[in-house]
């Protein structure tokens, strides 16, 4: 009989020491600036959050909806902004937030978007990075966790319609019994 189990990968307190390490980072590089956060919606909502909370500096956050994947887990090579941010960032330092950064598709056309709206400085941040997916080249600047091609779900990354709430990340496995 075939069923399938769920096995945690990263947990709550794994999570939370890593993005806290991130923030650290983060400041320590933005010293003395004001940022704004684009977090990608809606994955990275979670991590996003989490994300600002550990940032200790003038942070102004935006959200922008894309999609690429409709709904399936495979990209369909095109990104479409559903819901653009509503900040100027002209002249300002921004930082886009996703959750994972998969084939790069969605961030480089977001990148490319956000590009035209002329700011100082772009650069990424994901929590996880799956660098054998990859199928176009995109600036990685901080990334919490590099994973093997796993589909993931839990802390934002979703399953279906569902596990964006747990506070942990997992993969489901096919076991025999």
């Amino acid at each position: 009989m075939t069923k399938t189990r769920d096995r945690i990968l990263f947990s709550r307190e794994q999570i939370q020491a890593r993005v806290a390490e991130l923030g650290k980072q983060i400041t320590e590089e933005y010293a003395g600036k004001e940022i704004v956060v684009v977090s990608l919606l809606r994955g990275s909502f979670v991590f996003a959050a989490d994300l600002v909370r550990e940032i200790d500096l003038q942070v102004n956050v935006d959200f922008m909806t894309t999609s690429s994947y409709g709904h399936g887990e495979e990209s369909a090579g095109r990104v479409e902004i559903v819901h653009d941010i509503r900040t100027e960032i002209e002249g300002k330092d921004v930082l886009v937030v996703d959750d994972i950064l998969d084939t790069g598709i969605t961030m480089r056309g977001v990148l490319d978007h956000l590009q035209q709206k002329r700011p100082a400085s772009l650069k990424t941040c994901t929590f996880l990075d799956k660098p054998s997916r990859r199928q176009v080249d995109v600036p990685l600047d901080y990334t919490g966790i590099t994973i093997e091609d796993l589909f993931v779900a839990g802390y934002g990354l979703n399953l279906g319609d569902y596990a964006r709430n747990l506070p942990y990340i997992f993969v489901r496995e096919t076991v025999e019994e």
